[in-house]
């Protein structure tokens, strides 16, 4: 009986030192993707306290430690200690490459367990235990810190230029401007008021269907002064324009004027797609130094 109990007390052991091994490589190849200023201390924490869960629920000292959302909950403190989120929706986007890295990581793993000694694997509470050495974890581990890297940087190769610039029509006035646009996936703005999606465009491509008094005065717009708008443009325009709060790295809250358009056409891969329920928002500096493109447009349209 003595000699069981130090069998299962050595194998406790080496699930811990497995776990923490592989929780901390998963931690550390999440941190990696996301960009992450890593914190080994952090890292190491949070992979003891995965390591520890494990210990607990093959033990079956408690039963309520198996369920679905004790583990949900576990995964969020993990993350919570590895990376320290300030914000839930940066939390909710570590905990998806997380639960991606994982699987990964889990998937090599177990492949390689199961060709190397596939006698050997046994499964008890939920989880995947056995006598296999503690290098072919490791292996395992460093084979899913491969996968997952390459494949993240195969699927950011495939965003190709082609797929972020694409020509725009935009109706103002009666008139038809025509420019390059770059998909912006950071480019959330959205008129507060209505949801509606802002595109942003150069103040200076908008010369020819808004007048200079206008585009040469935002500043003052946005202050509320209009003195050197002329009277009748200030009333064809004063109900028109519209402000658009956005944050940037340079500008916390900035604003930006806006006025609604006819419509915005948007040309790629052969097809258009016209949009009439969209927002111009006036930029009064060059978007690129060189001309690339001078409109941004978001993921919604």
């Amino acid at each position: 009986m003595k000699g069981n109990e130090n069998a299962v007390t050595i194998y406790v052991d080496v699930v811990l030192i497995e776990n923490l091994i592989m929780n901390y490589i998963i931690l550390l190849a999440t941190g990696v993707v996301l960009k992450q200023k890593i914190s080994h201390i952090r890292l190491i924490i949070s992979s003891l306290l995965g390591a520890i869960y494990t210990v607990i629920s093959y033990s079956q000292i408690l039963k309520m430690y198996s369920g679905i959302t004790l583990k949900i909950l576990l995964s969020i403190i993990m993350v919570y200690i590895a990376f320290n989120p300030q914000k839930l929706k940066i939390l909710l986007k570590n905990l998806l490459i997380f639960y991606l890295t994982s699987f990964v990581f889990g998937g090599a793993a177990f492949a390689l367990i199961y060709i190397v000694k596939p006698q050997n694997i046994i499964m008890k509470n939920g989880l995947f235990l056995g006598t296999y050495p503690l290098k072919n974890v490791m292996l395992g581990a460093i084979i899913g810190f491969a996968i997952i890297i390459m494949a993240f940087k195969i699927v950011k190769t495939k965003i190709t230029k082609k797929d972020i610039l694409c020509d725009i029509e935009i109706k103002i006035n009666g008139k038809i401007i025509k420019t390059t646009a770059m998909l912006d996936t950071g480019n959330m703005l959205k008129d507060p008021f209505t949801n509606t999606p802002v595109v942003v465009v150069e103040r200076t491509l908008l010369y020819d269907c808004i007048p200079k008094q206008i585009l040469n005065n935002l500043e003052e717009i946005l202050g509320g002064d209009f003195e050197k708008i002329p009277e009748e443009i200030k009333e064809e325009y004063i109900s028109k324009l519209k402000l658009i709060p956005f944050s940037s790295l340079g500008k916390q809250n900035g604003m930006l004027v806006g006025i609604k358009p006819e419509y915005v056409k948007i040309k790629q891969d052969g097809k258009d797609q016209i949009e009439r329920n969209v927002i111009i928002g006036i930029y009064d500096k060059s978007l690129t130094k060189k001309g690339e493109y001078r409109a941004l447009t978001g993921i919604d349209l």
